[in-house]
This record gives structure tokens, C-alpha cells and sequence, in this order.
């Protein structure tokens, strides 16, 4: 007998469009292996417009009206005037996906999004670290009361498993600190100035390529990096820590002058993202720092990412992605798909 799992999608932005390019490719061995059959049945996107259709959206057609108008058709007979709050309420689905806009001020409204889903009976599956950095404590104690599900994994590293390294592979472990190497485009910048760019030159550079914004401040004034340090805080050491709380300095201020004194010292400028035990308080920071040439955190090129935890029982262990692309994103939502399979299936 084949199950039917049913998704809200708050948000069609590239990750949103990649999950559903993944999700098309993947319903064979989600029905051969799974025996469930996985539908859209609605979509709220802030400037494409919303889709509903509680048969089930056309994925295919969606994703083609995206790609050459930039957003749904008119004369797509599944689209609806609705909010995302009146997608999610009318969905009736099972599964809400929060991929919209990361607000750093303060992780509205994905986290009034997913208040709403789990108040709905919907398990819920975020790629928007905003709520997990703001709200993780409280978002997961009203889960639990619901019995559902929140589940994060993509909030850091995209699909790499470091949520679930800690939570599944690591019984009995404590995490009492962490390291790590976060944020794509600061990297880079960091990187392309090594080689004797300006750091004007390289941001531009990276926008070019795809790995800054237009506005590229979340990034370079570490806000990103401090929003996925506080999300590793309250997830892997109990915290209830906020982005604002996080000691947070970027790498606007970060000259060629400073880079080459670094080169001859033999060591290259990081944006570090730290973790630590405080008296028992989980703190947290993120600082441009020297790392010496022969530390593996200093390998991390352009916009590839590396976490290293620190456990009680099981010591220090590293985990490096390398040059992520948006595949990789979706890959980190769907791999939550498979294991809110696997957890309601039992």
C-alpha cells in the first residue's frame, strides 16, 4: 500500500526550486523503496506568487514558468491569492518546508511560519537558519508537545550531516565545543586577497559568481556566520543563544596589509565561527583569526566549509564540504524528507 506525504513550501527560491528538481527525480525510489508518493500541495512565494491544489501541484510546470518569467503564469489554473500564513493554513498538508528569506533582525516570519504549521498537526522541515538561531528552544518544546517533528539539518553545511552526526552517531557524547569555517563568500574574499586582489575587486568577484548578494553585508559583517553559530549552540549544546549575543566581527576592516603580515607569519586569515562552555553558558564568536599554513582549517579554499566538534567521549571531529553547490542544498531538505520517513513510519 503506498503512503501519501503532502508539503507546503513556504518560499521558491533557488533552494526551493532545487528540492523540487530533486524531489521529481527521486518519487521512483521514494515509491520503490519507501512506498510513499510525495506531493506539493501548496507554494507562497514572496514575489512568484502562490500555488495550490490539494491533488497536488505541478512541479514541472512551476519550475518552467520560474525559470522564463521569473515567477507563476496567469494562466496557471493552480495559482491562488494567498499569503504564505493562508497557504499554510489551507494546505491541509502534513509536511511544512520553511525555505523563505532569512531575516537576521530577529527570524520572521519563518519562525511565525512554522508556529503556525506545528499549531496546523504539520511536522516541519527548515532550511532558514533564522529560526533555529532566534527560537530553536521554544520552537522545539512546541514540537514536542505536538508530536512532530522540526528538523534542520540544512541550516549549516547544507547536506552535509551535522545535526545528525552529534544526534544519531554519537550516543552518550556531550558536545563541549566547536570550530569551524561557515561562510562561503567571506572565505573567498579572503582567498582571491591572498592572491593580490583588492577586497573591493574580490566582492565583486564573488557576486559575479554567484556566492555574494547584490548586498553582500549578512555576509561580510559575519552575520550569517553568527546566525549559524548560534543554530550549532542551541542544537548541539543546549543553548538559547540569539546572532546579537554572538561576539561578532566581519572582514570589512581586514586590508592587503593584513593579509600579507599574516603570509609572513606562514598563515592565512579565517573567518573562525567558535563555540565554547562558558561556567556551563554555551558562547559563542566569530573573528577574522591567523591559522597557521599547516592546520587543515587553513586548506579550506574558496567556498568550501569545514566544522570540527569537540566531544566529552569521543574527542575532536572534523567534517569538510567541499565547493557546495545548490544540489547540495536540496539535498540537506530532502535527506530531511527521508528522515521524517523513516521517523513516522515506524
Amino acid at each position: 500500500m503506498t503512503n501519501r506525504i503532502t508539503l507546503c513550501l513556504a518560499g521558491f527560491g533557488n533552494a526551493a526550486q532545487a528540492f523540487c528538481r530533486l524531489l521529481l527525480q527521486q518519487q521512483q525510489y521514494l515509491y520503490k523503496m519507501h512506498q510513499v508518493k510525495v506531493d506539493v500541495t501548496a507554494i507562497a512565494g514572496r514575489s512568484k506568487g502562490a500555488l495550490f491544489d490539494p491533488v497536488g501541484i505541478d512541479l514541472s510546470r512551476a519550475l518552467e514558468e520560474v525559470a522564463h518569467h521569473g515567477m507563476f503564469s496567469s494562466n496557471n489554473p493552480q495559482l491562488a491569492s494567498l499569503t504564505t500564513l493562508g497557504s499554510i493554513q489551507r494546505s491541509h498538508a502534513q509536511v511544512l518546508v520553511e525555505l523563505s528569506t532569512l531575516s537576521i533582525e530577529n527570524g520572521q516570519p519563518a519562525i511565525q511560519h512554522i508556529e503556525e504549521a506545528l499549531c496546523q498537526g504539520m511536522h516541519v522541515i527548515t532550511a532558514n537558519k533564522g529560526p533555529i538561531a532566534w527560537d530553536f528552544r521554544r520552537l522545539k518544546e512546541l514540537a514536542d508537545q505536538s508530536g512532530k517533528w522540526l528538523l534542520h539539518e540544512t541550516v549549516v553545511m547544507d547536506g552535509a550531516p551535522v545535526f545528525n552526526l552529534v544526534k544519531e552517531t554519537l550516543p552518550g557524547c556531550s558536545v563541549t565545543s566547536f570550530k569551524g569555517i561557515l561562510n562561503s563568500t567571506t572565505n573567498f574574499i579572503l582567498e582571491e586577497m591572498e592572491t593580490g586582489m583588492a577586497y573591493e575587486d574580490a566582492v565583486r568577484e564573488a557576486q559575479r559568481r554567484g556566492f555574494a548578494e547584490a548586498d553582500p553585508s549578512l555576509d561580510v559583517e559575519g552575520w550569517d556566520a553568527a546566525a549559524k553559530t548560534s543554530a550549532l549552540l542551541n542544537v548541539l549544546m543546549n543553548g538559547n543563544v540569539t546572532p546579537p549575543e554572538i561576539l561578532r566581527e566581519g572582514i570589512m576592516k581586514i586590508s592587503m596589509e593584513d593579509v600579507k603580515a599574516a603570509q609572513k607569519k606562514n598563515c592565512k586569515i579565517k573567518l573562525l565561527c567558535e563555540g565554547w562552555l562558558e561556567n556551563g553558558q554555551p558562547r559563542g564568536r566569530v573573528l577574522p583569526s591567523l591559522v597557521e599554513k599547516n592546520d587543515l582549517f587553513s586548506t579550506i579554499d574558496a567556498t568550501s566549509s569545514i566544522l570540527s566538534v569537540t566531544t566529552d567521549l569521543m574527542g575532536e571531529i572534523c567534517m569538510v564540504e567541499r565547493h557546495p553547490e545548490i544540489e547540495q542544498t536540496a539535498y540537506g531538505i530532502y535527506s530531511d524528507l527521508l528522515t521524517l520517513i523513516r521517523k513516522t513510519s515506524k
